[in-house]
């Protein structure tokens, strides 16, 4: 590992600046991490984007102050992403690295949701009051509840539990809470459909993909109501048995619930979402949850394809020639041109699925 971090910092310069990495942090900092560096008397957060040995500024070269977290927020791949996003589509550097991570995920203070939980500490407690032997009782039937469900479900304050906890009979403290956008959705499974002929030739050619060296980008083309959807989705289930992660795009916001309940209903919990619709707590739960290996399947528009899956296999892309995968603003990126890049950067199958393909797609 280079002595010395290449950083982008979060203003509008196109440019990277070299800095130190203290002793202390050489373990610690590598490409992709949320750093806070000195910069002109002002203390500014910034992004690892290079490590070198050397640098023609070595002398002047102020350290490091500190590191976000222990872990890079950006993976080395979409990182190379973002640089060819800056590259292709002439904008800044820092720019590009806003657009792979999510604010929700950057910004200063972002940060789960805590709320108070009850556990049963010792279990042969007994409570000296009736309220109190309410609340072990119910404890011992359903094990740790937030402090509010448990307030709710016996109709009473705080007191009795706080009693309970200073004589260590229970334990209150706080753990995350997930902000899921999907709450509330009634999902019911589903079991694969047998394919029609064409489906499974469509499937077959995506498993000789998936097969592979390097993987190929295949075009799905079928009319709407055709049954490309199964034929995602049987492609994402050989992924997952391979050990790997899927990212699905769709053109629009809306689309999105409909096409998770598809997806939730065949796959359950591991199914993420992101687009910009989302609140900025739910944005930074599930881009958490993707991370940590919570959900290997990504459901959502534009900014899902910069999802943090690790040893990603397959990337959809349903209806590529809708013009909302274009963004408007700065860098405006196509996000199927970008998808194909993802997929050789990443080293996986792209699959473009339309009903009338593109003429860039057709080529």
């Amino acid at each position: 590992m280079g002595r010395i971090a290449k950083v982008v910092v979060e203003i509008s310069l196109d440019k990277e600046f070299d800095y130190l990495i203290p002793t202390s942090l050489q373990s610690t900092i590598g490409v992709g991490s949320q750093v806070q560096v000195p910069f002109h008397g002002r203390d500014l957060r910034g992004f690892v984007v290079g490590l070198a040995d050397r640098s023609a500024h070595e002398a002047r070269l102020k350290e490091i102050a500190g590191v976000v977290g222990e872990r890079p927020l950006i993976p080395d791949r979409v990182m190379k992403l973002a640089y060819w996003i800056a590259e292709y589509y002439c904008a800044p550097i820092e720019n590009a690295v806003r657009t792979v991570l999510p604010s929700a995920v950057r910004r200063r203070g972002a940060q789960h949701k805590k709320q108070l939980e009850v556990s049963l500490l010792n279990s042969d407690g007994v409570g000296s009051s009736a309220l109190q032997k309410k609340v072990l009782a119910l404890l011992r039937g359903q094990g740790p509840m937030l402090l509010r469900d448990l307030k709710a479900e016996l109709g009473c304050s705080e007191s009795p539990i706080r009693t309970l906890d200073k004589q260590e009979i229970v334990a209150i403290k706080p753990v995350a809470q997930l902000r899921d956008p999907m709450v509330g959705m009634e999902v019911i499974r589903t079991q694969p459909f047998n394919l029609m002929k064409g489906q499974q030739r469509a499937l077959n050619i995506i498993h000789q993909a998936l097969e592979a060296t390097p993987r190929e980008t295949v075009l799905l083309q079928g009319v709407t109501g055709s049954g490309k959807t199964e034929v995602y989705l049987q492609a994402i289930q050989s992924t997952l048995d391979r050990g790997e992660g899927a990212i699905v795009l769709v053109p629009e916001i809306s689309l999105t619930p409909q096409t998770v309940e598809r997806f939730r209903a065949r796959f359950g919990a591991g199914v993420a979402v992101l687009h910009s619709g989302l609140s900025d707590g739910e944005r930074h739960d599930e881009w958490h949850r993707i991370r940590d290996g919570e959900a290997r399947i990504v459901v959502g528009a534009r900014s899902a394809l910069f999802a943090p899956i690790e040893l990603l296999g397959l990337i959809v892309v349903d209806e590529e020639h809708e013009p909302t995968y274009k963004q408007e603003e700065s860098p405006r990126y196509h996000a199927r041109d970008a998808a194909v890049m993802r997929g050789r950067l990443e080293g996986c199958c792209v699959v473009l699925g339309s009903a009338t393909p593109s003429l860039e797609s057709s080529r």
